[in-house]
C-alpha cells in the first residue's frame, strides 16, 4: 500500500471535514498533477470514492431529518439522465485517448474555478436573494430550474468529478434560500449519492477506475474526515475557506498551464 496515497487521502479528508467542501475539487487534481494519474482514471476513481463516502453522510443526515427528499427527486430527474448521457458520450468519443484526456483536464480546471466562486461568494449570493424576494422562483419555474440545475451538475460531475459539493450547495441556496445550512448540506449530499454512483458505474464501464487506488485513498480519508470534523470548531471558517480557495486557484492554473 502506497503511503503517499494514504497521506493524500488523509489530507483531503481533513480539509473536507473542516470545510465541508473540496473533496473532488482537490482529490482529482491531486491525483492528476502530483501522481501522474490519467485524468479519466482520476475522475472515475474519485467518483467511486465520493459515492461511498457520501452514502455514509446521507445516512447520518437522514437520521437527523435534514434531507428534503422532494428536492432530491427533482435534482435526480435532471442529474441521472445527464450522467448516463455524459458516460455514453465519453465512451463514444473515447475517454482514454490523449485529446479527450486534455479536454477533461480543462473541464476539471473550469469546475475548480466554479467551486472557488461558490466558496467565496455564496454568502453574498444568499444576501442578495434574501434582499430581493420578488426574484425568487416559485411553482413550476422552481421545479424546472431545479431539474435543469441537476442536469448541469450531472454532466459536470460525470466529466470532471467536481461540482456536487460546493457548486451544488450554492445552487440549492439560490433556489431554496429558506433551507437551513444543515438542510442544504443534507439535501446536497443525498442527491449526490445516486449521481456519483451512476457516474462511477459509467466510468467502471469505461475501464477508468483504479480499485486498489480507491481502497488506499479510503484508508487515509476516513480518519481524516473524522478528525477534521472535530477540528472544525477550533479553526476559523473564513481562514479555512480562504486557504481552500487559494489552493484551488493554484490547482486550476497548473491544470491549464
Amino acid at each position: 500500500m502506497d503511503l503517499s496515497f494514504v497521506a493524500s487521502g488523509f489530507a483531503v479528508g481533513l480539509l473536507v471535514g473542516m470545510t465541508g467542501v473540496g473533496g473532488g475539487s482537490l482529490m482529482t487534481p491531486l491525483l492528476t498533477l502530483l501522481f501522474g494519474v490519467s485524468p479519466a482514471v482520476a475522475v472515475g476513481t474519485d467518483l467511486a470514492f465520493a459515492s461511498l463516502t457520501k452514502g455514509v453522510g446521507t445516512f447520518t443526515h437522514r437520521l437527523r431529518g435534514t434531507v428534503h427528499w422532494e428536492i432530491v427527486r427533482r435534482l435526480c430527474l435532471g442529474a441521472l439522465p445527464a450522467a448516463l448521457l455524459a458516460s455514453y458520450s465519453l465512451k463514444h468519443f473515447g475517454n482514454l485517448n490523449k485529446e479527450i484526456g486534455q479536454i477533461i483536464r480543462y473541464m476539471i480546471a473550469g469546475s475548480v474555478l466554479l467551486t472557488v466562486v461558490a466558496i467565496l461568494f455564496r454568502r453574498k449570493m444568499l444576501a442578495w436573494i434574501n434582499a430581493h424576494p420578488e426574484r425568487q422562483l416559485q411553482g413550476d419555474k422552481l421545479v424546472w430550474a431545479t431539474i435543469i440545475s441537476g442536469a448541469v451538475l450531472g454532466t459536470l460531475v460525470t466529466i470532471s468529478s467536481i461540482g456536487a459539493g460546493a457548486i451544488g450547495a450554492t445552487l440549492l441556496v439560490m433556489l431554496y434560500p429558506r433551507l437551513t445550512p444543515a438542510e442544504v448540506a443534507g439535501t446536497d449530499i443525498a442527491y449526490a449519492v445516486p449521481l456519483t454512483a451512476i457516474a462511477a458505474i459509467g466510468h467502471w464501464w469505461l475501464g477508468s477506475i483504479d480499485w486498489s487506488l480507491l481502497l488506499t485513498l479510503l484508508v487515509g480519508s476516513v480518519p481524516g474526515i473524522t478528525i477534521g470534523s472535530y477540528a472544525a470548531r477550533a479553526v476559523p471558517e473564513r481562514l479555512l475557506r480562504g486557504l481552500l480557495a487559494f489552493t484551488l486557484v493554484a490547482v486550476a492554473a497548473k491544470l491549464v498551464s
